[in-house]
């Protein structure tokens, strides 16, 4: 009898405790947020990663009425950023922004890496996506891109792809356009995406994959020309310009695109609350209009939503590093 009426008072003790602390982050999700929320961003300041992410905090903390501080953490490839998010407390006051290289390419390219995606960090939403364009230098003879492709298999290994840098989007981009097209394209790495734009209008390098902000108005000048997209649908500001599926190479489809993340841990009605202020901001006229004119669409969805992205977009680019035995400088 005196077991039963100990284990009946560490039931009910366990479960007010359970109650009270429930209620505490009730109290806590109803109050958020009280004070100034950091946006650690693990590139530098200016880089479209950061534009990116300012741009959302801007309207987040119109939207909370809290300022919402960038805090640029650059180095390693987006390591170092990432790390800080990763031992922050997970209380909805320490959020990151980050795309594809820190959080589906890195796991690929990098061995040792400071931190685990799937076990460090808390999806909140997507927060954007855009596609890239291929674009080739003006004296390149080809038109079209079954004409490229044509060239590349006839001249194998001269004809050449700039990125800026080994293990970004546009490196990966030109390597799975290269396994998908049985194509041998040497791939030229630069420091940034304007040295590597630079010698492509010069032609010292024939090609590249690039967001619309890097190209497009070199596309508009005819120093570079646009063959083909690499989004599922045409941009609407280049509508002539098919998709590289459209064009001859069946299934391929690169996005870049980037979201919201918080330190593993949080709890659910603060993480409910953060997305629910990104569904909002994506509808913001501002955030819009800002976008589209970069040629970006801006997109949430639920936590779970973002998480699958990462997880299908590290299988794929595990797939790409392997076929092209990506190293990291």
């Amino acid at each position: 009898m005196t077991l039963y009426v100990r284990s009946l008072f560490g039931a009910c003790a366990a479960l007010t405790v359970l109650a009270t602390s429930a209620g505490a982050v009730r109290a806590a999700a109803a109050e958020f947020p009280s004070k100034p929320i950091r946006l650690i961003i693990p590139f530098a300041t200016g880089s479209a990663t950061d534009v990116s992410a300012r741009l959302f905090g801007t309207e987040l903390a119109r939207q909370m009425g809290q300022q919402v501080v960038a805090d640029n953490r650059a180095g390693a490839g987006g390591a170092i950023g990432m790390q800080a998010l990763a031992s922050a407390v997970p209380d909805g006051y320490t959020i990151g922004y980050a795309g594809p290289g820190p959080l589906s390419i890195n796991p690929a390219v990098t061995p040792g890496l400071p931190y685990n995606v799937a076990r460090d960090f808390q999806p909140v939403s997507q927060a954007v996506e855009a596609a890239l364009v291929l674009a080739v230098t003006s004296a390149l003879p080809t038109k079209d891109l079954k004409s490229l492709i044509a060239l590349a298999r006839k001249r194998p290994g001269e004809l050449s792809n700039a990125s800026a840098g080994t293990g970004t989007i546009g490196h990966l981009a030109g390597e799975y356009f290269k396994m998908l097209t049985a194509t041998n394209i040497l791939h030229v790495p630069y420091k940034g995406g304007g040295q590597a734009t630079a010698d492509v209008m010069a032609g010292h390098v024939q090609m590249l994959f690039d967001p619309l902000t890097g190209v497009g108005v070199h596309l508009q000048s005819g120093r570079l020309r646009a063959l083909a997209v690499t989004g599922r649908t045409r941009l609407a500001a280049f509508p002539d310009v098919p998709t590289v599926a459209e064009a001859g190479v069946p299934g391929y489809e690169v996005m870049t695109w980037g979201g919201i993340l918080a330190p593993a841990g949080i709890a659910r009605p603060i993480l409910d609350r953060l997305n629910a202020e990104m569904q909002r901001a994506v509808r913001s006229p501002s955030v819009v209009e800002r976008y589209g004119a970069l040629g970006a669409v801006p997109v949430a969805g639920t936590p779970e939503q973002f998480a699958e992205l990462i997880r299908s977009e590290t299988a794929k680019w595990a797939k790409v590093v392997r076929f092209a035995q990506v190293k990291a400088n």
